[in-house]
Formats: structure tokens, sequence, C-alpha cells
């Protein structure tokens, strides 16, 4: 009577684990071992996770426990091992929090010179220079004159100030490396300090502006030392100038750089701490136009109605630009995808590769001002794969191998063993794609291709 074979199918509703496999380190970390004691342990050569890495060695999970146990004598021996380790990581991170001359990711000084040494590091920083400076004069005019459009212009430099200084701290903690709780770094920073920006520049430059405004159409007063005020109007103007004529240079730069308009650059909000203080000198060389005009005509009229409204005027101009790069901002922190021409670029390099049948769903989002992340559905094709993989093998030893099959038992073992290399060779050219795009994209940071 023959025997009829039956396939042994798995339960995958079932949790299922001996096919488990940890790497050294994890089996270190999570089983307190060391590397002599996993010497006698089965080790299993698999790809490497990692593109263009060689292939790894790690081991069944299973056998890790078992050799843990027998080390530590039972589970509950191990367990209180790996609490009293948390308990001194915890410790060490702690005493490590504030460190006197190394930050988490590197030397304090190298930090701050990376922070000088980029383009908007330079732009924030000769802004807030300028506008410290320009500050204190304007808020000396003011104390001498009492001129509302002073005091508005006055508030104006003190919010850019503190904003730019806000927008040198995003940029400094933008340039660190991803951690652990970080994985894909800090560069979301810079939009951060970009959004509190522009509600800094809503409620302290707008808002108080406008305020001032409408309390001197209430209670008149007169202004005095008009030359002085106009003396520190046009220097203010200037070093305005100069500064944003920094910043325009930045962003001219850049919007070449990724092959946009000038207004498209600005308006995606690709650099968000140079688009502030572009946007913030820029109306600050409009005010200073604004204030001088509302002064000019009280002088020469004696109705300080000209003066408060250029005040309030004003205050509309810097609730323009807070308006602006709130919303801006708002958007990149959201998620925004990157421009449909690009995503179909990305899409057309997948399609026109050999391996690939279909695109599908395909998405990507910006996680910086810098960075974006790509995912989609991708229909492998089979049959070029299994081709690929057989173009490394000898086909002659694989024939005899068929030859020698007597039973359905050693059937399916042959034919699983072959069909995890292809799966291998499958997760090979997932990661030849990987390299391929992110070579055609710098500023792509992660890349998600699920297959169908």
């Amino acid at each position: 009577k023959v025997k009829t074979y039956i396939l042994k199918r798995r339960d995958y509703t079932q949790k299922y684990t001996d096919n488990n496999t940890i790497t050294a380190v994890r089996a270190m970390q999570e089983y307190m071992l060391t590397p002599s004691q996993m010497e006698t342990l089965r080790q299993i050569k698999v790809r490497s996770p990692y593109a263009s890495k060689s292939p790894i060695f790690v081991y069944l999970e299973r056998d890790v426990e078992k050799k843990a146990i027998e080390v530590w004598g039972s589970k509950e021996s191990l367990e209180r091992e790996r609490k009293r380790v948390k308990r001194l990581e915890v410790k060490r991170r702690r005493q490590l929090h504030f460190p006197i001359s190394q930050s988490d990711n590197g030397p304090v000084i190298k930090q701050y010179q990376g922070l000088l040494s980029s383009g908007p590091g330079r732009v924030v920083g000769y802004a807030a220079a300028a506008n410290g400076f320009i500050c204190l004069f304007k808020l000396g005019c003011f104390l001498s004159t009492g001129s509302a459009s002073m005091f508005s212009e006055t508030l104006h430099s003190m919010a850019d100030t503190g904003n730019q200084l806000l927008l040198l701290w995003g940029i400094n903690e933008s340039l660190k490396e991803p951690d652990e709780q970080h994985p894909y770094g800090f560069g979301n920073m810079r939009h951060i300090m970009s959004l509190i920006s522009g509600v800094g520049i809503f409620c302290i430059g707008c808002g108080v502006s406008v305020y001032h405004g409408i309390q001197v159409l209430l209670h008149p007063a007169t202004s005095v030392a008009y030359f002085w005020t106009f003396s520190v109007l046009i220097g203010s103007a200037i070093i305005e100038s100069a500064s944003l004529a920094v910043a325009v240079k930045e962003t001219r730069k850049n919007a070449k750089k990724y092959e946009l308009s000038f207004w498209e650059y600005v308006s995606e909000s690709r650099d968000p701490s140079t688009n502030v203080v572009l946007l913030e000198d820029s109306a600050a060389v409009m005010g200073v136009g604004i204030a001088a005009a509302a002064i000019a005509l009280t002088h020469y009229t004696g109705n300080v109605l000209f003066d408060a409204v250029g005040s309030i005027v004003i205050g509309g101009l810097l609730g323009g630009v807070a308006t602006f790069l709130v919303t801006t901002n708002a958007n990149a922190l959201i998620g925004r995808s990157i421009p449909p021409s690009r995503l179909e670029e990305l899409q057309e390099t997948l399609e026109d590769d050999a391996v690939v049948r279909g695109v599908y769903d395909v998405k990507a989002t910006q996680l910086s001002s810098e960075e974006f992340k790509f995912k989609a559905e991708i229909d492998f094709d089979g049959r070029e794969i299994t081709r690929a993989y057989l173009s490394t093998v000898d086909m002659e030893n694989m024939l005899r191998e068929i030859h020698e099959v007597k039973t359905l038992e050693e059937l399916e073992m042959l034919i699983s063993r072959y069909g995890e290399h292809v799966i291998d060779t499958l997760g090979v050219h997932v990661d030849r794609i990987e390299s391929e795009l992110k070579k055609k994209n710098p500023d792509l940071r992660h890349i998600d291709l699920e297959v169908l």
C-alpha cells in the first residue's frame, strides 16, 4: 500500500516563535550573555538588513534563551539581572543628561561650528545681531519722543531679535544626529521655532502695535525730537536692508538648487529659518518707510492721527507676515507632500525597473525642510526575481538534486530551501532599488516599499 504524503501546514493564526532569530548584540543586551558564552550556539548566516553590507550571523532566539537560563540558573534570576542592568542604564543616562563639554551627539564646540557654517545659521545670526543693535536705538528714540510709530518699530525690532534667537536655537537643535528617541532626527525643530516666531510676531508686534495706535487716537500726545527720530529710522533702514540682502541671496541660491522660483521656494517654506528673516526684514524695511511717512505728516500737520494710523498699519503688516509664517510652518509640520512632478518621477523610476510589474498607493511626505520619506506598494515580478536567483546558482547541480528526490518529503525540503533563497533575492533587489532611489534623491531619508 502506497503511503499518502500530507503537507504539514502551519496554523498562521497561532503564535509561532521557534524560527525567530536574534543578533549577537541583542543577545548580550536582552539575555545578559557574553561573547564567550555564545560560542557554542549555532549561528545562521542571513542577508544584512542594511543596504550594501555583507551578510551577518544570527542565533535562534530559543537557543539563546535556553543558554541564558543555563547561565543564570532560572528565568527569575535572569529577569532580576535585567532589571538591575536597566536601573544602572537609567542612572547613567541621568548623569549624562546635562554634560559640561559634550552633548548627546558630539562635542558642543563642533555643533556650534556647524551652526555658524550653515547658510541659515549665518543669515539668522547676522539678522539677530543687526536687530538687537537697531532695537536699542529705536527704544532710546521712543523714550525721547513718545512717538506711537516709533514705539511700534521698537516692539517690531524687539520681537525680531527674540524670534531670531529662537531660530538660532532651532537651527542648532536641527543639526543633532538621530538618536533612539528621535530616529528621524531633529530637522523639524526649524519649523517649530519658525512657528513660534510667527506667533510671537502676531502677539507682540502686531497686537501691541495696533493697541498702542488706538491708544494714541484716544489720548493724543505731542511728539518731539524729529531729527533724532529720522536719523534712527534712516540708520535702521540701512542695516535692515543689508540683512534683507543676505536673506535674499541665500533664498535665491537655495531656490536655484531645488529648481524652484523664488516665490515657490518661500511659499513652500523649504528653509523656514531664512524665510522668517526674509519676511521680517522685508516688513522691517517697509515698516521704517511707514513710520517715517507717519512721523513726517504728524510733524508738518501737527495732527497725531497720522502717527497713530502709522502704528496701526505697521501692526497690520506684522499680522500678515505672522499669518503667513504660522500657516506655512503648520502645513510643513502636519506632513506636506512633495511636489507632484517629483512624486511622478519617483514612481516612473520604480516602474522602469525590470523586476517591478506595478506601483500603487504612492505617497511621499516631508520629514523636515531638507528631507522626505517615500512609501509605495510594489507588485514584483516573481518570475524575474526567480530568474535573478537562478542566474547565481549551478543549474546542473540543481538538476541532479531534483533527480535524486525520491519522496514528497524530500521534494518539500528541496523546494523550501530554494524558495528561501528566492525570498533573499527579493530582499536584495529591494535594497538595490532603495539604494538607487537614494542616490538619485539625496534628500530621501526613509523608503518603505511594501510587497503586494
